[in-house]
């Protein structure tokens, strides 16, 4: 990776300035960055932490700024105006219900309405049968040949579990996972440009998830029963309810949000134990840091590693103004590795959150109005298979050194072969 000088920063008594131009070690079109992007962040970080890409987009990399731009700057999902970023304001387009894509009160109302299927309570009724799936995957993993981590367990659990929230065949599961890993690219159109091969999927996978939830939603309505879908039906707030097109975005949002994120929540998290032998025998020896562990994956190598706000109002980040209605990267994983609040960020040490009684909460969820919905949903599946897992096998070894990663917008690995002893 190529370096780049530190640029110049506002001094005391003069007018703000633009940052200089430049990458910095984390161009999204760089291979090696693509691979590995955390060298990256900590040029980023240390060198430009209030960044301007030669695209014309703006980034936060330190934790402090990424927090107050995240919680108390006026910023959001759309454009000051309530538009949506690339659409034409005489453009005849519905906008999208998904409450991710929403700003204040269409916001607020759309979470309090879609939140009753995901409280604490909620995801804790489904512990013990998170747990049931975990050990039967885990007991159904050969030892002693090659098998494929991300088949066998980071991508059945979150699955098989899903359909099951929402009343779903499991033999759908592989158009689920086709379908959620070609539509998280569809951020990509809503805030940016996105190549023909991605629009083309994207669509596909839209197609296919709103033809395949019109007939789950017609069937519930027909038939009622008692799962997600249920829930969101009869979901309602001083009167209020989701109209049909809430219900199909917000089940379909709901889908492709939870499902991905939590592969590669698993999946990078077994592989990050599989690199450092002595955690996952600290572990292995300590189940009970089992909570620790996955906060420190969440922190360490989480499957999202950005999330955008578009600035309602301009606001001023170390003597740099970034102007209203500018997209701004927030750089989760970067903030994740601040020196300033975490000590030692760049070790991978499971038992952090256990030793610090009151440690700075990392971001890997997001933070503010928008903070993940199913957040304990997917502590609660990783902790499952994360702990299983190293309970039951004693020899594991990577059979490539390089991951191998899927088609996600989010880093979700495709295949982690191991070896079992």
């Amino acid at each position: 990776m190529t370096t780049s000088s530190k640029p110049p920063h506002k001094l005391d008594n003069t007018p703000p300035q633009t940052p200089a131009l430049g990458f910095y070690g984390a161009d999204p079109a760089d291979p090696e960055y693509q691979q590995d992007p955390y060298p990256g962040y900590f040029e980023l970080r240390e060198t430009q932490p209030v960044n301007l890409t030669p695209l014309g987009n703006w980034r936060l990399s330190r934790y402090d700024d990424c927090v107050r731009l995240l919680r108390h700057v006026p910023a959001g999902m759309r454009l000051a105006d309530g538009g949506i970023p690339g659409q034409q304001a005489n453009e005849d387009s519905a906008p999208p219900s998904f409450m991710l894509l929403q700003d204040g009160a269409p916001h607020t109302r759309l979470r309090k309405l879609v939140s009753r299927g995901f409280t604490p309570r909620a995801a804790q009724e489904w512990r013990p049968r998170i747990e049931a799936i975990a050990h039967e995957l885990v007991d159904q993993i050969p030892i002693g040949e090659e098998t494929d981590l991300i088949a066998r367990l980071a991508l059945p659990l979150p699955a098989t579990l899903i359909c099951e929230l929402m009343g779903v065949p499991a033999e759908d599961r592989d158009l689920f996972t086709r379908w959620t890993a070609d539509a998280t690219h569809g951020l990509v159109t809503v805030w940016g440009e996105a190549s023909e091969d991605i629009l083309k999927r994207v669509e596909e996978a839209r197609n296919g998830l709103i033809g395949y939830f019109s007939r789950l939603i017609q069937s519930r309505r027909n038939q009622p029963g008692d799962d997600l879908i249920d829930v969101l039906i009869a979901a309602e707030e001083d009167g209020d309810r989701l109209s049909p097109e809430e219900l199909m975005a917000n089940c379909i949002g709901l889908l492709v949000a939870g499902f991905e994120t939590t592969i590669g929540l698993i999946g990078n998290g077994l592989t990050t134990l599989i690199q450092h032998p002595a955690e996952f025998a600290k572990l292995k020896n300590r189940p009970e840091l089992i909570e620790s562990a996955v906060e420190e994956c969440l922190r360490y190598c989480g499957p999202i590693t950005e999330t955008i706000r578009i600035m309602h109002e301009e606001a001023e980040f170390d003597g740099f103004v970034i102007p209203k209605n500018a997209s701004v990267g927030v750089m989760t994983a970067a903030a994740n590795r601040d020196p300033d609040h975490y000590e030692n960020p760049e070790v991978f040490d499971i038992e952090r959150w256990a030793k610090n009684p009151a440690p700075p909460p990392h971001l890997a969820f997001g933070g503010g109005a928008h903070f993940c919905l199913g957040a304990h949903l997917a502590r609660l599946e990783t902790q499952a298979a994360i702990g299983t897992f190293v309970q039951r096998f004693d020899e594991v070894e990577l059979v490539n050194k390089k991951p191998e990663w899927g088609r996600s917008l989010f880093r979700v690995p495709g295949r982690v072969p191991v070896r079992l002893g």
